[in-house]
């Protein structure tokens, strides 16, 4: 009778174990269904943990569907609690969430994998979706800039959570595109730009809110944009502005102030002021550096690495400097054609 007892403890412990596990390590939260393209959170709660222990997570590596990070976002919930969030994007069709490996270095257990169906939406074309599911969408940043004769380049910063701002595209827009994007965690931060007619005062397009589940409306002023952050260190704009006109007719306005008022009072303070709004004046109209542009060079739009390249330079050319930036020049190729190119593009003789 006494020899019984080992085994009976053994089936006994067999049968609690699946359920200690269960408790310690389950899902907290795992959305009903995933949409196209969606960027979404898998929780993991974990219970009893000990003090400094360390738990290893791993996905089947086998499987083709991995989370966006390796490592999770990990939250405290109490003194031996954590909350393990791993974001995934889904694709056109359904999947899994595979299999995840865990090991918290006094067993071993697996999570089985979680079957996820996707939902395709089909908004009206007056609803101006334009292809964004976030948690969280915001216009930061927005510059206005003169494209060419007839049109304006828009660059915004947008900062967004739980997105997929890769997918972006504003209805109704032909050139448009994605400069820059930085992706930690669910935090997205992305420079974009589109070109719209001159005469356009604003652009409207909507993105769908995940936790209020409903498309909400995105209005962007055009006729007056803030000058702020990224390509905004430099001015975008490569013609003669009107507030450059305004600064060059306030310079020739010095200019004869303090020449009439040094003849009337013919004090050194006036003759000097003179002196230095004449050399400002001359500063104005000097001509500007010329640098020689090999054939086949890029023109991009802005001066960054990721920028579109609005074309190829067809022959070798020398033109004025608008501007410099880094490594990058300002140029106008064309009659109406301005953009920046690389300093490695410069003719080498």
């Amino acid at each position: 009778m006494g020899r019984g007892y080992p085994a009976i403890l053994l089936l006994f412990i067999s049968l609690l174990s699946p359920k200690l596990w269960a408790a310690k390590y389950h899902y907290s939260y795992i959305p009903r269904q995933a949409y196209v393209n969606e960027v979404f959170p898998i929780t993991l709660l974990v219970t009893d943990i000990k003090d400094n222990q360390h738990i290893m997570l791993q996905f089947n590596p086998k499987s083709k569907i991995q989370p966006l990070f390796d490592r999770p976002l990990i939250q405290n919930n109490g003194k031996h609690s954590r909350f393990y969030t791993f974001y995934f994007k889904a694709g056109k069709e359904d999947f899994s969430i595979p299999h995840l490996y865990i090991d918290d270095g006094e067993r071993r257990g697996v999570m089985r994998k979680i079957y996820m169906p996707v939902a395709h939406f089909d908004f009206s074309p007056e609803k101006k979706w334009c292809g964004v599911i976030a948690s969280s969408f915001k216009i930061k940043n927005s510059q206005v800039s003169n494209y060419d004769e007839k049109n304006n380049l828009i660059y915004i910063v947008i900062e967004a959570n739980e997105a997929n701002l890769e997918d972006m595209n504003i209805p109704g827009i032909e050139e448009q595109g994605l400069e820059k994007l930085d992706r930690k965690l669910s935090k997205e931060i992305a420079e974009y730009y589109f070109v719209i007619p001159a005469k356009t005062t604003k652009v409207e397009f909507s993105y769908y809110d995940s936790i209020k589940e409903q498309l909400v409306p995105i209005t962007i002023n055009t006729s007056y944009i803030h000058k702020t952050t990224v390509a905004q260190e430099v001015d975008l704009n490569p013609v003669d502005s009107g507030f450059t006109k305004v600064k060059r007719y306030t310079v020739i306005g010095l200019v004869v102030f303090f020449f009439l008022v040094f003849l009337l009072k013919r004090d050194k303070f006036y003759l000097i002021a003179l002196i230095v709004s004449i050399y400002a004046l001359v500063k104005f109209y000097m001509p500007l550096d010329k640098v020689c542009v090999s054939e086949g060079s890029k023109l991009y739009i802005l001066p960054i690495p990721s920028s579109t390249v609005s074309t190829i330079l067809e022959k070798r050319k020398e033109l004025p400097i608008l501007n410099r930036y880094k490594d990058y020049y300002k140029i106008e190729y064309n009659p109406g054609l301005i953009g920046w190119i690389k300093e490695s593009d410069v003719c080498k003789n």
